[in-house]
């Protein structure tokens, strides 16, 4: 796809925005954005997906024309991103991740993250109000948020399990910066669950089905990153048991409607892009 200026007079009616990364055809993320750009009437406005590695993404960003206006990462794009940018948010800093660039238009660009937002919002959204323990499943780039979230959520010692140590080195940088105190721990699959009013899970499809035995505590608010296919059966565990349970795709919607506030400076409409998302993945499911 040719995605550089044009020879021609560029429109100035017309905006784009992409979202990149490396496998991409899966995302759902213009189905959000377009369906953002209907409802608020930006009928100039296209958002398109494009395969890009990291190799290739400074080339591809800087034959970016005028008409650009912002960029969603996804992985493998998320850290090199904050490498081209000439502003990186102190929240993107801090995590080390960046899942959105903007081309302000005063010039320059703009890395920051919603990754984090889009978790506060939707744990929000389903009841949560404060933390009093949190367990957070994973160290991965995801955990990272996840502490970052928790943080915004006013707990900053949550209890972190991971299956190995010695792949926590980032975790606990990242802890540092954000002036937390994690306990982290490798019993991840050999030790029951602590008592927790909310788990987090950031382990990828199929990975947390060991812990769909957990004797949950009625009231324990669960977020499983996973959403395809849902629900997992760790998070079919905690239903069962009466807990109230997010998916992935609740992330996935809010940290959406963060970035569309970032690239066109209207807040996003979540619920025509929340029926919009919910439209595409009973498609996909169908």
């Amino acid at each position: 796809m040719n995605v550089g200026v044009s020879t021609t007079a560029v429109d100035k009616t017309v905006r784009r925005a992409a979202v990149l990364g490396s496998p991409i055809m899966h995302s759902l993320s213009p189905v959000l954005h377009e369906a953002a750009y209907r409802a608020l009437d930006l009928h100039g406005w296209h958002y398109d997906k494009i395969e890009c590695d990291e190799n290739g993404l400074p080339r591809l960003v800087d034959s970016m024309g005028p008409e650009w206006a912002g960029l969603s990462l996804t992985m493998p794009l998320k850290r090199v991103v904050m490498t081209i940018a000439d502003e990186v948010s102190p929240l993107a800093e801090a995590v080390g991740a960046a899942n959105t660039l903007v081309f302000p238009a005063a010039g320059g660009r703009r890395a920051d993250n919603t990754d984090v937002g889009g978790m506060v919002s939707a744990l929000r959204e389903a009841g949560l109000t404060r933390v009093e323990q949190a367990v957070i499943l994973g160290a991965g780039g995801t955990a990272q948020s996840a502490l970052a979230a928790v943080r915004e959520l006013g707990h900053r010692s949550p209890i972190v399990l991971v299956r190995n140590l010695a792949r926590t080195g980032e975790l606990r940088e990242i802890a540092e910066r954000l002036g937390m105190r994690p306990t982290i721990s490798e019993g991840l699959f050999t030790e029951p669950l602590p008592a927790a009013d909310l788990v987090i899970s950031t382990l990828p499809g199929g990975a947390a089905d060991p812990l769909r035995a957990t004797r949950w505590k009625p009231g324990t608010m669960v977020l499983d990153v996973v959403y395809a296919p849902w629900p997992t059966s760790f998070a079919e565990s905690a239903l069962a048991a009466g807990c109230p349970v997010v998916s992935g795709l609740a992330v996935l919607l809010y940290q959406a409607v963060a970035q569309v506030e970032l690239m066109t400076g209207h807040p996003g409409p979540v619920e025509a892009m929340r029926t919009a998302l919910m439209a595409a993945v009973a498609v996909r499911q169908g």
